[in-house]
């Protein structure tokens, strides 16, 4: 019998992300989005940590649908800012979901830091939660280096100043597979296969 998981979001690029993932890794798996049980609330991300805020999302999506759940939080983490936006990243501006209102606060903030002192990294945690209680949390990270401007079109967020190690683009100058390949969320994911596979069968 198939097992249904719901995953913690109303982003379908995430959900097929994952849904792409689980299969590849040959489980049978219903993968289906926090849109198919519109009726519960979204749930406030009072944690303190990324796995904080992903095991929140992940338990009251369980509890309330009696199904396993899956949820991340994903940032991204300067080193010279002691590792913040952080848990903050979507709203650093003050405004949630502002990306570039976001974006050229922390360009201000890093204005005078020279180049080697730039690093950065994407961070995500995602969490597997079960009805009974059951939890795993696995994480998957991008470092990087920040640039001095935004360069490409693609991705969000911050995507147009993080220049991944190794590369020569930014984020956002990649194709989405390209992307997915080394993101920080595509790495989480992948990880998360094992343990879904091991606690749902």
């Amino acid at each position: 019998m198939t097992t249904r998981l719901i995953l913690a979001t109303r982003n379908q690029h995430k959900v097929a992300e994952l849904r792409a993932i689980l299969g590849d890794a040959g489980l049978d798996v219903e993968l289906v989005g926090a849109d198919a049980y519109p009726e519960i609330p979204d749930v406030p991300e009072t944690g303190v940590t990324f796995a904080e805020n992903a095991l929140l999302k992940a338990h009251a999506l369980a509890t309330a649908t009696g199904l396993p759940a899956v949820a991340d939080d994903s940032g991204l983490c300067v080193d010279v800012l002691n590792g913040a936006p952080g848990i903050f990243s979507a709203r650093w501006a003050g405004k949630h979901g502002d990306d570039r209102a976001n974006l050229d606060l922390l360009l201000a903030q890093l204005s005078d830091i020279a180049p080697e002192h730039r690093g950065a990294h994407f961070f995500c945690a995602a969490a597997l939660a079960l009805p009974d209680g059951t939890e795993r949390v696995v994480e998957g990270r991008l470092p990087g280096t920040l640039r001095t401007a935004p360069a490409g079109e693609g991705g969000f967020g911050y995507d147009p100043v993080l220049q991944p190690l190794g590369e020569t683009r930014t984020c956002a100058e990649m194709t989405a597979d390209e992307k997915n390949a080394i993101s920080h969320r595509g790495q989480a994911f992948r990880a998360l296969a094992p343990v879904v596979r091991e606690l749902l069968g």
